[in-house]
């Protein structure tokens, strides 16, 4: 294999996630996918799918994630037996801000009001331990005009590191019979779920209890009687 500079590697990384993320966010949009996590080992390429419903990525007895092992592996043209796919169940769904777009989706395709559907979201998300919800709804949500509809509840970092680690982000797009409406939703994490794992926001100021003063107690000291 040719060698490759460091330059093309990072783009040609990007480019392989950025693709295997937009086909797994099609192919497994009802089985409540959150995300994919590509880990490479010196020989093999393991590559761990992030789902709600773990069962129904796997398959009847694993045929969808064989079927799934063999496309990734065809495209992209791994080598025979050198790439592996695994499914992983997120243990928060109310954290991911992609199950959470998904959710909202599938809610307005069904014909639920938009403020309705935006509410629920947000309470579930919110009920589940974050700290801020953002939903916004674009589009022509009512009447022939487009307009936008903010939704935000609990408390939300917009700049700096923490936006980075503490703000799960997915945007989400619904074809309605009246056009295209565009669906953003940004959840901030508690600290326990940061991306770089647990971790205090760079603001956190943990006051400590004073220690009491301890008077240590007084030592009776011998003294020497004088002899006449």
């Amino acid at each position: 294999m040719a060698a490759i500079n460091k330059k093309r590697k990072f783009v040609a990384d990007g480019v392989f996630f950025a693709e295997l993320n937009s086909f797994l966010g099609k192919e497994l949009a009802e089985q409540g996918y959150s995300g994919v996590e590509v880990r490479v080992t010196p020989t093999r390429t393991e590559i761990i799918i992030r789902a709600t419903k773990t069962q129904d990525v796997l398959g009847d007895k694993g045929r969808r994630i064989r079927e799934l092992t063999s496309v990734v592996q065809k495209r992209f043209n791994f080598p025979e037996n050198t790439v592996e796919l695994y499914a992983e169940k997120v243990a928060a769904r109310g954290l991911s801000a992609i199950a959470q777009a998904e959710s909202l989706r599938y809610k307005l395709i069904e014909g639920l009001a938009v403020r309705r559907a935006c509410y629920a979201v947000m309470r579930f998300a919110m009920e589940s331990g974050a700290k801020g919800v953002e939903v916004i709804v674009s589009g022509k949500l009512r009447g022939a005009r487009a307009k936008a509809m903010k939704f935000v509840d609990g408390f939300m970092i917009h700049s700096g590191q923490p936006s980075i680690d503490f703000i799960d982000f997915a945007t989400r797009n619904v074809l309605m019979r009246q056009g295209m409406i565009g669906i953003k939703v940004k959840i901030m994490l508690p600290a326990e779920y940061g991306k770089r794992g647990k971790m205090p926001l760079p603001d956190n100021v943990t006051i400590l209890e004073p220690k009491e003063d301890v008077t240590p107690a007084a030592v009776p000291v011998a003294v020497p009687v004088a002899t006449l």
